[in-house]
């Protein structure tokens, strides 16, 4: 008998879709074809995964969809780019041409909100109702709080008044989140700084089509992300993957869409942005220690000396 050999141009297994956050859990997804495969991320799960590549595009949500649609090119993309899709599946995907300001209104009730990454770094966006909290976690919002609700064009005047005002921002790196991870105050201070905010926030909104949220509660996920006590002193950043990878550990509690993998040696544990494992084809593996990876020193940086000086 003979066994046809797999197609040359589609993946011949489970491609990783990331980590993803759904009624206030986070999930690690695969895709096989039109079959999808999740997990939910359990602080202390031991993984382990061979990486084989090309890295593929993981298609695209299209407007009205429920389910993510597989690019139908099987399109490699870069093995360490930023993008996880094609463009052409870039070019159809609903959450981009909403952030594009492609989509003028879908008839959906959307929040405004103010969210707090660390001292300095407060942001202004707008989610859809129905996702509820999903968003914040996904971006590893240390706090947050809804500020409005509206219409999606009302909303989003909104959004553009609050950071024209110079407020808040519309983005910042992940980067600029991360280094802000060890040092992040107090609840009770995230709590004033994000009520303040508002409070300026709802005065600036004065005469806008939206409801202003002057009774919706402060919502800290410092704890849930287990940054209680800060993010470990030393770690290594994953900067890169490549084909026959291998990428293992102990998971701690997922901060936003990264993954802190604790290892057996080494100073430190592996930070992993899961955004770079999108479009790889996996394969549970067993026993063997991360290797292949193209890994960042990141020690936390000394408090700043604030005595004054003897003479």
């Amino acid at each position: 008998m003979t066994i046809a050999a797999p197609h040359p141009e589609r993946p011949a297994g489970w491609i990783s879709t990331g980590l993803s956050w759904r009624d206030g859990r986070a999930v690690l997804g695969a895709v096989h074809g039109t079959r999808v495969h999740e997990r939910a991320v359990e602080r202390g799960a031991e993984v382990g995964w061979l990486l084989r590549g090309p890295r593929r595009c993981t298609g695209a949500w299209l407007v009205g969809a429920v389910e993510r649609t597989p690019c139908p090119h099987h399109a490699v993309i870069d093995p360490d780019g930023g993008a996880t899709q094609c463009p052409a599946c870039q070019s159809v995907d609903r959450g981009l041409a909403l952030a594009r300001d492609q989509i003028l209104d879908d008839g959906r009730t959307y929040l405004l909100y103010l969210a707090w990454f660390g001292e300095g770094l407060l942001k202004v966006g707008l989610t859809a109702e129905q996702r509820g909290d999903s968003r914040l976690l996904e971006q590893g919002a240390l706090a947050y709080a809804f500020t409005a609700r509206g219409a999606l064009p009302a909303v989003r005047r909104a959004e553009l008044t609050v950071a024209a005002s110079g407020l808040a921002r519309e983005r910042y790196t992940s980067r600029l989140k991360a280094d802000h991870w060890w040092s992040h105050g107090d609840v009770p201070y995230r709590r004033s700084v994000l009520t303040e905010a508002r409070g300026r926030a709802h005065r600036l909104l004065d005469g806008h089509a939206v409801e202003r949220l002057a009774d919706r509660p402060v919502v800290d996920h410092v704890e849930r992300y287990g940054l209680a006590g800060g993010a470990p002193e030393a770690y290594r950043e994953i900067a890169g993957l490549t084909d026959g990878a291998v990428l293992a550990g102990w998971l701690r509690a997922p901060i936003g869409k990264h993954l802190f993998l604790d290892q057996a040696d080494g100073p430190g544990p592996l930070l992993l942005d899961t955004r770079r494992l999108t479009g790889w084809t996996l394969t549970p593996v067993a026993g063997r220690p991360s290797e292949g990876l193209t890994l960042r020193e990141r020690v936390r940086p000394p408090e700043p000396d604030t005595q004054e000086a003897l003479f």
